[in-house]
C-alpha cells in the first residue's frame, strides 16, 4: 500500500473546522486585504508558533487567527483555498464546521460568513465535483444563551444552509449537558447534532452528547476507551467517531501517533473515521492523516479502504449518494491499476 493509493482512495471528511484551515500565506493575504495587524514578522515565524501544549494554548493562536476574517470574499476565498487542497487529497464528500460567535462577537455579520462558506461550497461542487454539508458549532465554553441566541439567528437568516449543529471548543469543564435545551430547539427545527465529545473531556462526556443532544456522531471520541460499557453501547448502536490523529499528536491527546488508539477502536469494532480537524495548524489534510496513520500504527490496506468506506456511511448523505460513494470507493479498491501489498 502506497501513499498515491491513500490519496487518490475516495474518502469524506466529516470533522473539520474551515477556520482551520486559514494557512499562514493566506493569513498575511487577508491581514494585508483588511488592513489587520498580526503579532508576527513574516509567515516563516507564524508557522513556528505553531507548537502547543494543549487544546487551549491551540485555541488561542486559532481565534487571533480569525481576526483576519472580516468579509463575505475572505470567507470564500478561505473555503476554496480548503477544498482545491481537499480535492488533491482524494475528498469527494466534505461536512465543515464553522463558529459562528467567533466572527460575530467580533461584528462580523452572520450573513457574511455563510453565504461566503456557501458560495465556495456551491463552487466545489460545480467546478471541483465535491459534495458538501455545512454544519454550525457552538462554543462551548460561553453560555448556553449565547449559543441560543446564534442558533435562533441563523433559523432566521441561513436555516436552508445550515445541516446539523455542534459543539466545539475547550472541552474541560464545559459538559455537553450544559447545551441540552439548545440542541433541543434545533432539532425541533430539523437539524442534524453531533458533538466533540472524549477528546480531553472524559468518556461521560461522549454519554452525555448521546443522551442528551441526541448526537448522530462523536467528534473524537477517543476516551470511549475508558469505559468498556460505552463501547460496547457505540459498537451496537454504529455511533460513528470522527478521529483526528495528526491533530490528537500536536494537542498532547497522545504523546506520538504510535500510542494513537486508533487501531485499538477499530479492532473493538467500533465505527471509525479518519479527518484533519485543523490541518493548517496540525501538521496535515486528510490525506495526510491516512498516510501517517498506516504507518505509524501498521494499519492493513483493507483496514484503511474500510475507513474509508465508513467516512460515506457516517455522512449525511441521502440513500442514493450514499451508494455512488461506497460504489466508488468498492471500484476504485478493486480496481486492478491499485497499488497493493502483500498481506495488506
Amino acid at each position: 500500500m502506497t501513499d498515491a493509493f491513500l490519496t487518490a482512495l475516495p474518502k469524506a471528511e466529516l470533522h473539520l473546522h474551515i477556520e482551520g484551515t486559514l494557512e499562514p500565506e493566506l493569513m498575511f493575504e487577508l491581514a494585508a486585504r483588511n488592513r489587520v495587524e498580526l503579532p508576527y514578522p513574516d509567515v516563516d515565524t507564524l508557522r513556528r508558533a505553531y507548537v502547543f501544549d494543549d487544546l487551549q494554548s491551540f485555541l488561542d493562536l486559532y481565534y487571533a487567527g480569525c481576526r483576519v476574517l472580516l468579509t463575505e470574499c475572505d470567507f470564500h476565498d478561505l473555503t476554496w483555498a480548503y477544498l482545491e487542497r481537499a480535492r488533491d487529497q482524494g475528498v469527494v464528500h466534505a461536512e465543515i464546521f464553522f463558529d459562528p460567535q467567533t466572527h460575530t462577537a467580533r461584528g462580523v455579520a452572520l450573513e457574511a460568513v455563510v453565504d461566503g462558506i456557501a458560495a465556495a461550497l456551491a463552487d466545489g461542487l460545480r467546478d471541483l465535483g465535491i459534495t458538501s454539508r455545512l454544519i454550525l458549532c457552538f462554543l462551548r465554553d460561553r453560555s448556553a444563551e449565547a449559543a441560543m441566541a446564534t442558533l435562533d439567528s441563523a433559523l432566521a437568516r441561513r436555516r436552508d444552509a445550515i445541516t446539523a449543529v455542534g459543539l466545539d471548543s475547550a472541552e474541560v469543564g464545559n459538559p455537553p449537558e450544559k447545551f441540552a435545551a439548545v440542541f433541543d430547539r434545533a432539532r425541533a427545527e430539523g437539524l442534524l447534532a453531533v458533538a466533540h465529545a472524549g477528546e480531553e473531556g472524559p468518556a461521560e462526556y461522549i454519554v452525555q452528547a448521546l443522551d442528551l443532544l441526541n448526537a448522530r456522531r462523536i467528534d473524537h471520541g477517543v476516551r470511549c476507551l475508558d469505559d468498556d460499557r460505552l463501547v460496547e453501547r457505540l459498537v451496537a448502536e454504529r455511533v460513528p467517531l470522527t478521529v483526528c490523529p495528526l491533530s490528537n499528536v500536536r494537542l498532547r491527546v497522545f504523546p506520538d501517533l504510535a500510542s494513537h488508539n486508533l487501531r485499538a477502536l477499530i479492532e473493538r469494532g467500533l465505527v471509525v473515521t479518519i479527518n484533519s480537524d485543523d490541518p493548517a495548524y496540525f501538521g496535515g489534510y486528510v490525506a495526510d492523516n491516512y498516510e501517517e496513520t498506516a504507518r505509524a500504527l501498521d494499519v492493513s490496506r483493507a483496514q484503511m479502504v474500510e475507513l474509508a468506506r465508513s467516512s460515506f456511511w457516517a455522512a449525511f448523505l441521502d440513500v442514493a449518494e450514499r451508494d455512488r460513494a461506497l460504489a466508488a470507493v468498492e471500484a476504485f479498491a478493486s480496481a486492478d491499476s491499485s497499488p497493493r501489498t502483500s498481506g495488506a
